[in-house]
């Protein structure tokens, strides 16, 4: 495996304070340091009562905030900030599904599940996964969204999908890891549970399966070309041709324009193996990346492996990995960590961070080397991104 090359003009790290935006099943909340990191305040809740999936700073501005939120008496919508939380405003038209001709079955959108601003040549675009699997794209900032009917209508979306979700993963089926090339905005990459990895070279007019050398143990065909269960998928902004996947079936890397991804999850121990949600990069170094295992055995209970959690680190871009557990319980700690529930900030050292089911937030200011809860008691915690710094 090559090592990647990053991009000319590699930001500087940031040096102020970090805000991360915790996303739960009964709301929203904020969380800011003071420089160094040590001290965090807690506000909120937004939304309280609702579930949030995603809630995302646009970096563009560094101001305005989507909200993925499925409201009780709303249903799945978006809501957006224009003043970093202070005031909502939801979407005057969410992302929706086309309504049904009078006799036959549409698809309802469930939940609105994944957030990803635009490239930045296209200041109000956005793009949003929803349940079942389906993609749209806001050109106003958040406030009207529309589907991508490369997709959405494209008549293999239902075999790539494996039929309307009778069989999908708990929570259902779902679009997520949006991926957007920062050389190129028509470059977009997506992972569906179930369905796979695809790619579109064409800002998503058309799509094609990348899957080649990622396990699907659960079908009955070997190397399927779809059908897998992409967990976290991320392209790294500075080495754009750079992907890594956190699968159902493994941890993967994939060096384009190479077609076939390596499972470089098999170098983890194998007591603990390469099963898990949460994918996170380096901001800085596209060969360094965190993820956090849970138990993939044969009953599936998504817990950490025998109860006791840690995060584990490549520095070499997945040859080799080291355990990152001090601070962390030692015994007795059944949680795990989601899929967007884990993320790193900009500053240096970098802070990595993550929301367990059980509603605790840890942090590392030392890149994993020691973790520290900053917050308890919250409801389950279902997605963290780190803003700021």
């Amino acid at each position: 495996m090559p090592k990647a090359k990053p991009a000319k003009g590699t930001p500087r790290p940031a040096s102020g304070p970090v805000t991360l935006l915790v996303g739960t099943r009964k709301g929203v909340f904020l969380m800011k340091s003071d420089r160094a990191r040590k001290s965090w305040a807690l506000a909120g809740p937004h939304f309280l009562g609702n579930i949030v999936n995603h809630l995302v700073l646009d970096p563009r501005d560094g101001r305005t905030l989507l909200c993925a939120v499925r409201a009780g008496h709303l249903g799945p919508t978006v809501f957006r900030s224009t003043d970093f939380g202070r005031t909502w405003k939801e979407a005057e038209r969410p992302p929706a599904f086309p309504k049904a001709a009078p006799g036959e079955k549409g698809l309802a959108v469930e939940h609105v599940f994944w957030l990803t601003p635009g490239h930045s040549s296209e200041p109000g675009a956005w793009y949003a996964g929803v349940s079942p699997p389906g993609l749209f794209r806001s050109d106003d900032g958040g406030v009207t969204w529309e589907g991508v009917a490369g997709f959405n209508a494209n008549p293999m979306r239902i075999v790539w999908i494996g039929g309307e979700q009778e069989q999908g993963p708990p929570g259902g089926a779902t679009l997520h890891s949006i991926n957007v090339d920062p050389r190129d905005p028509r470059h977009l990459y997506i992972g569906i549970s179930a369905g796979g990895a695809f790619e579109s070279s064409d800002r998503g007019e058309t799509w094609r399966p990348l899957n080649q050398g990622v396990a699907a143990d659960f079908l009955p065909v070997k190397d399927p070309e779809y059908g897998h269960d992409v967990h976290c998928m991320r392209l790294h902004p500075l080495a754009p041709d750079r992907l890594y996947q956190q699968n159902h079936c493994g941890i993967y890397r994939l060096d384009r324009p190479a077609e076939r991804w390596d499972r470089i999850g098999n170098a983890m121990p194998k007591a603990i193996g390469d099963i898990g949600f949460p994918l996170v990069l380096h901001p800085r170094d596209p060969d360094m990346l965190w993820v956090f295992p849970m138990d993939g055995g044969t009953v599936w209970p998504r817990v950490s492996p025998g109860g006791k959690p840690a995060a584990y680190v490549s520095r070499d871009g997945g040859r080799t990995w080291r355990r990152q557990d001090e601070g962390l319980p030692a015994k007795q700690g059944w949680f795990t960590v989601k899929r967007q529930a884990m993320c790193a900030d900009a500053r240096d050292p970098v802070g990595v961070y993550f929301g367990t089911t059980s509603g605790e937030v840890w942090m590392s200011a030392s890149e994993g080397d020691r973790w520290t809860p900053i917050a308890r008691h919250l409801p389950e915690i279902y997605s963290v991104e780190a803003a700021g710094g």
